[in-house]
């Protein structure tokens, strides 16, 4: 090829390769004050960084291009409290319309998955936050009132019963998206002001599942880098997973499930005494669940002659999908039970259950004495126990 070629070639290879790393951000906001300035800002370490504005149009058309090189958060602002909170990755094509005073919930926006699971996220939480407002404004009703004791107490529970349920949501956001930057959005969320929806005291695994699945992806990332560092330090506070109170203690007796099986017999967890058994907690839509599920394939073929037992116990919501899930795994050699009631199911209180997967090891006479144990930490106990 002769020199002039090549540098032609190369010429088109370059244009290529900035094009694709451009991303582009364009839409109509309705009903526009023309003269007001749009921002696009980029969310860097701790700071947010403007790194263009455009004046508003009659139209309210407007079009930003920005170089990026790897998937990266940004804001299109119009002021401090009216914005949009994007994940934009490397030649995205955003659509956006949205009406001038909310921005940041847009009626209609494509082209950009991050961002649209930002915008689908956010929904849920400003409803969280909206019904723990209007017990706020109960509260502020019944001051000076003699039922405000009894008032108050009503509106605790419900309180709890909304943030758990918020709660529920982030972690199965998360779970869903686990290799996804906008988890890492969604662990940081509140619903008041130092009233965290993932709290890291109670649920420092969570913390510590994103931060594995995003840190080995996104390891030159500095959100990632901060959050890497973060973990680490909530982790000497709070300590590892398997520490915490929750649930039922170490050598205590598992408490009895009893529950139907795919093909309706109800199997007792008491019916595995004689095994070492790990009791699973899982569904069919939990993703890390099923990337662990491989592992337990593993163990339970190198361990199972020599007395180990599974006793898999799904929250799913749909008997379809929980089958469907046991056999795309190839988990049918174990015990599977489960009342299909997902979050509402027996096992959840019994066990205190916020998060899965979940797993506890009890012995041959049902006592517990690990929790949580997953991938090698689950094979080396395990190794441990059958030497």
């Amino acid at each position: 090829m002769s020199r002039k070629y090549l540098i032609f070639a190369l010429a088109v290879i370059l244009t290529g390769s900035c094009r694709n790393n451009t991303a582009e951000i364009s839409g109509k906001i309705e009903n526009p004050v023309p003269g007001e300035y749009l921002f696009l800002d980029e969310l860097k370490s701790n700071d947010l960084i403007s790194v263009d504005s455009i004046m508003i149009s009659g139209d309210g058309v407007f079009k930003f291009t920005r170089a990026v090189k790897y998937p990266s958060f940004y804001l299109l602002k119009i002021n401090q409290k009216n914005y949009l909170t994007m994940l934009l990755t490397p030649g995205e094509r955003i659509k956006i319309r949205t009406e001038h005073d909310s921005l940041n919930f847009p009626s209609e926006i494509s082209g950009s998955e991050g961002t649209e699971l930002l915008v689908s996220y956010n929904r849920e939480l400003l409803k969280a936050i909206n019904r723990l407002k209007s017990l706020s404004d109960i509260y502020d009703r019944n001051i000076g009132k003699p039922t405000l004791p009894s008032v108050i107490d009503s509106l605790d529970l419900l309180a709890q019963s909304y943030l758990n349920e918020i709660n529920r949501y982030t972690k199965e956001f998360i779970d869903r998206n686990i290799t996804s930057l906008v988890s890492l959005m969604a662990i940081y969320q509140q619903v008041a002001p130092n009233v965290n929806v993932i709290d890291p005291s109670r649920d420092i695994a969570y913390f510590q599942k994103v931060d594995s699945s995003l840190y080995s992806r996104y390891p030159h990332y500095d959100q990632v880098m901060i959050f890497h560092d973060k973990v680490a330090e909530l982790t000497a506070r709070y300590g590892e997973p398997g520490t915490d109170t929750g649930g039922p203690d170490k050598r205590m007796t598992a408490p009895e499930i009893s529950l139907p099986s795919p093909a309706g017999d109800t199997i007792k967890l008491s019916s595995t005494r004689g095994s070492v058994v790990l009791l699973d907690f899982w569904a069919s839509w939990c993703p890390p669940c099923r990337t662990e599920n491989p592992n337990l394939v593993y163990v339970y073929e190198l361990y199972h002659k020599k007395g180990f037992q599974i006793y898999q116990v799904s929250l799913d919501k749909s008997k379809e999908a929980w089958i469907r899930g046991i056999r795309e795994d190839h988990l049918e050699k174990w015990i599977h039970v489960s009342d299909v009631k997902y979050w509402n199911s027996v096992v959840v209180p019994q066990y205190n259950i916020e998060s899965i997967p979940f797993n506890y090891l009890l012995d041959r006479e049902g006592r517990i004495i690990a929790k949580n144990l997953r991938g090698d930490a689950l094979q080396r106990k395990l190794a441990e126990l059958f030497k």
